[in-house]
């Protein structure tokens, strides 16, 4: 494939990374890595920092012909965003509580008042002052007491999803003198406004493992761990039940469920298991009133919902069927009312809610877009008589609605402003199904410009995949894709297995020793989509970050003829190293996910498409690749050794050149307009290809 010009004169030289030898053997097969001297867990090894600020220069030189396009997308893209901004008010308990964004204010001010026209309203946090002075910075979650007079909040600062919590008094305004450190960041009050759960994590691995209860007034030293969790495959979170009666220990790992609960009445007694642990059972599990409600895989790969009562809860012979399983359609959840249920189900693709009244009569809410994003929002008060909704599609903005539980009639509450000259009726989408190499249909979503596209072979692609932990990328609205829409791209989501886009079965068929599936649908859409007349063959760029990240480094060297520019961020790239290494935060978690290489088969799978491992002397496509100095979960130094191995071995004058935050995790950059610099570099670096 012929390279568009990048239409620069003179390119200076690349960053030339030193080999260090490291000998790695696994199941008597021996490798040597070159760049292994590069992770550096304290992240102050001099040669490391030096390297990736060396790298960070070279792609600023290489990139300065499009710094002004950049910055003009970049003031495009802010331009549609309403600087003066507030969400819906939300009644839970006593007040109605929501945040307002002004000006260039990066952050949100969390409000409450006494009534929905918020004409009372009472400061409760100034994101925007607790962050002053921070490179970055992440709001974790804010939880209020049962009393609704103490507030507590947690914050990262540096990127790894390490929080600090906070408390402070809504009544006096003043902060308390409580702090937690070293947190996973939920923060769950009992019912006696005096005492809260939260979980510490574990700061090499970074895995939140233990459950300590403190005491308001008293030193985090004198906490008690009320809950320790011995395998490291599981990830911790906590909650509260629907009827705020139960503090819930939800523990997961990619193919089991456990549930822990405490009476949130008696902070002081012990947490019990639900059930017993039971390996593959998948499950959530809520409760309002007297029963138990558990979306379940227990007989049902789509999963279904069971009830049960505090006596039968623990033994599964005992529920009672509420919704049953259907090999085509996925349960994904149920949100609880004292009069109703609505269930979250998706088929073929396409989420739906289903409504459910005491008699047990369905009501199905219906959406007229092709394709579409649809989730339950906030409905803190299970007594209400209507659900919030949110709606969104790939032409649709984000709309709030109020649905009677009844009728089934929705109310728009607010939709999403976009400044500037936007008029839905200008763009397209379409829900289409191409058919992979093995015959099997993947579902694509693709929204273009309705007076620039031409199925005639000539517009640019934009694509986009991610393909794993069952996690689906829905259709949405984006107002910043639409800078590429006006410029005459279309805009592409591969539905790859790995996701539950259609279901379990689509989840499972693109995991462990069925990634290459992931793959293949990914460049088979690509080749359909060129077939088909969607695109110039010469104009086709994808993207993808974490582990669409790895979808794009196995992507570009399975088939780097298709694309001709890709995008790489905060990407999982060195697989085989680091699944190997059960001290890497999430290693030992992703097991049932990518399968465990100390197995002797799963070493082979993973080898025979480990990005980092596969890199080989042919032409690559121009890459940008980005990631951040101190993510937590993809560690700065599997793109570092990724670039260095690439630019040793591609025998391409492509452009390969890679930015590292030095102050963002996995996230990227903090704040609504700082964010934006991220998207405005990937569009820039496609757009200026095809100049």
């Amino acid at each position: 494939m012929s390279r568009p010009d990048f239409s620069l004169n003179l390119l200076p030289d690349f960053p030339i990374a030193q080999k260090q030898p490291h000998k790695l053997t696994t199941h008597s097969k021996a490798c040597t890595d070159n760049y292994y001297w590069m992770r550096d867990d304290e992240r102050q090894n001099e040669d490391v920092l030096a390297h990736l600020q060396a790298e960070n220069t070279y792609c600023d030189e290489q990139l300065v012909a499009m710094k002004p396009l950049q910055n003009t997308l970049f003031e495009e893209l802010k331009a549609r965003i309403v600087k003066d901004d507030n969400t819906v008010p939300v009644k839970d308990g006593k007040y109605w509580y929501h945040s307002e964004v002004r000006g260039d204010d990066e952050y949100s001010r969390h409000y409450r008042s006494t009534s929905m026209s918020a004409d009372d309203k009472q400061l409760l946090l100034d994101v925007n002052e607790i962050a002053d002075g921070y490179e970055f910075f992440e709001l974790g979650e804010v939880a209020l007491s049962s009393c609704e007079q103490l507030m507590a909040y947690s914050e990262d600062t540096e990127g790894r999803r390490i929080y600090t919590v906070h408390f402070k008094n809504i009544e006096t305004g003043k902060m308390l003198s409580d702090v937690l450190e070293n947190t996973e960041g939920q923060i769950v009050w009992a019912n006696d406004n005096k005492t809260v759960f939260y979980v510490k994590k574990d700061l090499q691995t970074l895995l939140g493992y233990q459950v300590f209860r403190h005491e308001l007034g008293s030193k985090q030293s004198q906490d008690v761990m009320v809950y320790e969790e011995q395998d490291s495959s599981f990830f911790m979170g906590l909650g509260k039940s629907r009827d705020e009666s139960l503090i819930i220990i939800d523990l997961a790992s990619t193919e089991t469920n456990d549930t822990w609960v405490l009476d949130a009445n008696n902070p002081n007694g012990e947490f019990k298991a639900l059930m017993p642990r039971e390996e593959g059972h998948e499950f959530d599990v809520d409760k309002l009133g007297d029963t138990f409600y558990i979306v379940t895989n227990w007989h049902a790969k789509n999963f279904r919902l069971m009830t049960a009562t505090t006596e039968t809860i623990s033994d599964k012979t005992q529920w009672l069927e509420h919704t049953p399983h259907r090999r085509n359609v996925l349960l994904e959840g149920v949100e609880l009312f004292n009069n109703f249920l609505v269930l979250s189900e998706r088929e073929q693709g396409q989420a739906r809610f289903v409504v459910v009244d005491q008699q047990n009569k369905r009501m199905a809410l219906e959406f007229v877009d092709p394709c579409y994003y649809a989730a339950i929002a906030m409905n803190p008060e299970p007594d209400a008589q209507t659900a919030r909704i949110y709606y969104s599609s790939l032409t649709t903005p984000g709309s709030l609605y109020d649905v009677d539980l009844t009728t089934g009639v929705k109310t728009l509450l607010k939709q999403q402003k976009v400044l500037g000259s936007f008029c839905a009726d200008d763009y397209q989408s379409e829900r289409l199904m191409v058919i992979a190499r093995d015959g099997i249909k993947v579902p694509v979503s693709v929204v273009y410009r309705k007076d620039s596209f031409k199925k005639d072979g000539t517009n640019p692609l934009f694509q986009y995949g991610y393909g794993a932990y069952g996690y689906t990328i829905d259709p949405s609205f984006s107002s910043t894709s639409l800078s590429l829409l006006d410029r005459g791209f279309v805009y592409v989501i591969a539905h790859v297995r790995g996701s539950e886009m259609l279901g379990r079965e689509w989840y499972e068929q693109g995991k462990k020793e069925f990634k290459q599936n992931s793959f293949n649908d990914f460049i088979d859409v690509t080749k359909a989509l060129i077939e088909q007349g969607y695109c110039d063959s010469n104009k086709v760029f994808a993207s993808g970050g974490s582990a669409g990240g790895l979808l794009m480094g196995a992507v570009v060297n399975q088939a780097p003829q298709l694309y001709c520019g890709v995008g790489c961020h905060v990407p999982f790239l060195d697989v085989l190293t680091t699944m190997l290494d059960e001290s890497i935060p999430l290693t030992t978690n992703e097991y049932d996910e990518w399968g465990n290489p100390n197995e002797p088969q799963f070493y082979d799978v993973i080898e025979a498409y480990s990005p980092y491992d596969n890199i080989s002397a042919q032409a690559y496509p121009n890459i940008l690749v980005t990631t951040g100095l101190h993510d937590s979960q993809v560690q700065y130094w599997e793109p570092m050794k990724w670039v260095a191995k690439m630019r040793e071995l591609k025998t391409d004058s492509n452009i390969l050149v890679f930015k590292t935050d030095m102050d963002a995790g996995h996230g990227g950059a903090s704040g609504r307009f700082k964010s934006l610099e991220e998207k405005a570099l990937e569009m820039a670096f496609f757009i200026a290809l095809l100049n």
